[in-house]
């Protein structure tokens, strides 16, 4: 495109972030928030991979107690009620009931992790831990007879590729360029920093930063072939994670955590309303494996070991949709892929002088902010910033609520709102919290909402998604800004996605 460097578009930015999912908006939003003049590229959409594909929780992770993973667990438990009042919209409470099942752990095995779950974190809005009769209702008919007692605790659902989008707006809203479907073909060090050429729409451009992290997940190591590495300690290790999803198994707004007789555990939670999410698997994975997607071993895995539990048992005939990620683990050399370890380690090397470069290894949603947080801690003598850690007490866009109390706030919108069926309101309150306005409109209680495409999805919402967070495919809106592609039927994804194609080209 450019006949020589010279003709090229020269920016100079002061930290290039190379990925869009959470550990990188995070990292974007954080370092926006100090000061500094941030570039995020993301080769695909934000949240596309790994940080879309999770079981949409966020807790502590009780299972990795048996790993000894304390230091984990307890900055995770911390970290549920931090992000409860920063998005009180996308995430919420959720009980788990975790039946005792003679013959696995013992009964006072999971009393005493249950207690030390409640105390290791400290809790302020979630209740504490409690033992529950399961041969009465609500559990009574849903699982087998066998299973009489239970425990019940806390932790938190999330819309996961939401929160991505939240740390990208707050980013952006603080001064960070945001860049989706943007690659990074090369890095090479420079006397500032260092130089990326990055392309999108076919566009070429080069731009110049002074620091580096690299927070492509997967494809962390991809991205180090870009540049001469001076050392190679570290390493990630791809481990693929896979969920299936059924008709609704049972009522209410509680979930299930199971064991298995493998010592895994797999949930089994409320989704989308009229669903009952299960997983997730934990199986080794190499690139040459090529798309991301389910076995039918693990189909039958998740089945099998669902109905261990469920009094009616579940085939592979009953999954109406699966979905698989590959979580991009610190390798820490474990033989079992369940084994390995959740936690995230930060490498950071200087390529060039005073320069840092780093890369992510691990880390999980739950503790993507503490994660951006110690990674501005270490970067903070390549660039002199004062500003200490902001975001603990910093809320994320339409998370604005008063006392985070998201009944108060629905409340009140439906009486701005009064026109407004309950559940599309109720999902668009949920979806973007405060910022529903900008969807809606502030001064007229009977919006406009245009087209409707079908399961709630109207045009006005597309258009607010189009023109504000960066959705640049139908794709991003049914399945990562909106979750509607599970509700939608073929024929109704085809129209959106011909409307999408015509009103955006």
């Amino acid at each position: 495109m450019f006949e020589n460097e010279n003709e090229r578009d020269m920016a100079n930015y002061d930290l290039l972030i190379i990925g869009g999912g959470i550990n990188g908006t995070a990292i974007a939003r954080d370092a926006a928030g100090r000061g500094l003049k941030v570039l995020l590229c993301e080769r695909d959409d934000l949240a596309n991979h790994t940080s879309s594909s999770s079981t949409k929780l966020i807790h502590g992770g009780l299972r990795y107690l048996e790993y000894y993973e304390f230091k984990l667990v307890r900055h995770a438990l911390i970290e549920r009620e931090v992000l409860l009042r920063a998005a009180p919209h996308i995430i919420w409470p959720m009980r788990f009931v975790l039946p005792y099942d003679k013959g696995l752990r013992p009964k006072w095995m999971l009393r005493a992790g249950l207690f030390l779950y409640d105390s290791l974190g400290g809790r302020e809005k979630l209740p504490g831990t409690k033992m529950v009769k399961l041969h009465e209702a609500p559990h009574k008919g849903v699982l087998e007879s066998r299973l009489t007692e239970g425990f019940e605790y806390s932790d938190c659902w999330v819309e996961d590729a939401r929160l991505v989008v939240l740390n990208a707006l707050d980013a952006a809203h603080r001064g960070a360029d945001i860049r989706t479907r943007t690659e990074v073909l090369s890095i090479e060090k420079d006397a500032a920093g260092y130089k990326a050429e990055i392309q999108s729409d076919g566009k070429t451009e080069i731009i110049t930063a002074k620091g580096c992290v690299n927070s492509a997940g997967p494809w962390v190591d991809e991205v180090l072939k870009k540049i001469q590495r001076t050392k190679n300690e570290q390493s990630v290790r791809l481990v693929k994670g896979s969920h299936i999803v059924t008709k609704r198994l049972f009522e209410g707004d509680h979930a299930y955590i199971f064991q298995n007789a493998d010592n895994r555990i797999i949930f089994a939670i409320p989704y989308e309303r009229d669903y009952t999410l299960i997983g997730t698997t934990d199986k080794p994975y190499h690139p040459s494996e090529g798309k991301v997607k389910i076995s039918q071993e693990e189909i039958e895995y998740l089945c099998e070991a669902a109905s261990e539990y469920f009094e009616n048992d579940i085939t592979p005939a009953d999954v109406t949709w699966t979905y698989s990620g590959v979580r991009p683990l610190y390798d820490d050399k474990s033989e079992d892929a369940s084994a390995v370890t959740r936690d995230y380690v930060l490498d950071l090397e200087e390529f060039a002088d005073g320069a840092p470069f780093m890369s992510v290894y691990g880390g999980k949603i739950t503790t993507s902010r503490k994660l951006a947080e110690h990674a501005m801690e270490q970067l903070q003598p390549f660039y002199g910033y004062k500003e200490k850690g902001w975001t603990e007490t910093a809320g994320l866009p339409g998370g604005d609520i008063p006392n985070a109390d998201f009944e108060a706030f629905y409340a009140g919108m439906r009486k701005r709102y009064p026109t407004m069926g309950e559940a599309l309101l109720l999902r668009l309150c949920h979806a973007y919290g405060t910022r529903v306005t900008l969807v809606l409109g502030d001064g007229t209680p009977a919006p406009v909402l245009g087209r409707h495409f079908g399961q709630g999805l109207y045009e006005v919402e597309a258009r607010y998604l189009i023109n504000h967070e960066w959705a640049t495919s139908a794709d991003d809106i049914m399945w990562r800004r909106t979750k509607l592609g599970v509700h939608l039927s073929d024929a109704e994804k085809d129209a959106f996605t011909e409307w999408f194609n015509s009103h955006t080209s």
